[in-house]
């Protein structure tokens, strides 16, 4: 098996200028964002990606067949015309992120792509009231039409950084003249968070100059307050037995 494979199931060339990343990461942020632009767009899947740096494991279908684990590639005709790089699975091994990175670079320049949106959450360890959707941008003339949006830069004087596919797109795509913005969810990191995932989603339309019905997102992200409640309220309830004991 060859260290990426990647199998297109059309054979013509149109090109998008922009490519949208979704893969796993924290709170799954990223993923719902791009899930659920690809479901209320219609995007027609056009390409699977396979690579011995995926977790060595199938997948079982409804009716019980087995499948090599991948990741996909969907494209949107519409205006503007996108692509969105989605799954379950980023590397398992350090330099499989590199390998697998410079391939979805391969497919973007095959493709046209000009800019590449990474999506992701950003872990804060504790639950988040109102979440801001902090930025990196990989050329600096970028950033004014990102802060623009409604994103911030957090603390740019002390840097930091970017884990895995959001943040290598972004450095290696600099490396090819490829524009490239990480959007990033303030999240617990502890629960999938869809509410999160709304905040970047208006803030990614913002820039994307498109509407996208938030409708769905909206309503997971009451379900998980809903739920999010009901776990605070059993935490005060068990500080309050504690004190009363120790009262």
């Amino acid at each position: 098996m060859e260290q990426v494979t990647v199998h297109f199931f059309t054979e013509d060339n149109n090109e998008a200028p922009i490519l949208i990343e979704g893969l796993p990461g924290i709170g799954q942020v990223g993923k719902l964002v791009a899930e659920h632009i690809i479901c209320e767009l219609g995007a027609e899947k056009i390409a699977e990606i396979h690579s011995l740096h995926f977790p060595p494991h199938v997948v079982i279908d409804e009716k019980g067949v087995a499948h090599l684990v991948n990741n996909e590639i969907y494209r949107y005709d519409g205006d503007p015309p996108l692509l969105f790089l989605i799954g379950d699975y980023q590397s398992a091994t350090p330099d499989g992120h590199y390998v697998l990175a410079e391939c979805y670079l391969d497919v973007a320049e095959h493709l046209g792509v000009q800019r590449i949106y990474t999506l992701g959450g950003y872990g804060v360890g504790h639950l988040v009231d109102t979440c801001r959707v902090l930025s990196a941008v990989n050329m600096e003339h970028i950033r004014p039409e990102v802060e623009a949006a409604g994103a911030v830069f957090e603390h740019p004087e002390t840097g930091g950084m970017i884990v895995g596919a959001a943040g290598l797109l972004l450095g290696l795509g600099a490396q090819r003249g490829i524009e490239g913005v990480c959007l990033m969810g303030e999240t617990s990191g502890y629960i999938v968070d869809p509410k999160s995932a709304n905040s970047l989603l208006r803030v990614l339309c913002q820039l994307l100059e498109i509407d996208i019905d938030h409708t769905t997102l909206q309503e997971r992200a009451a379900e998980m307050e809903h739920i999010i409640a009901k776990l605070r309220e059993a935490e005060e309830s068990k500080t309050r037995e504690e004190l009363n004991y120790i009262g």
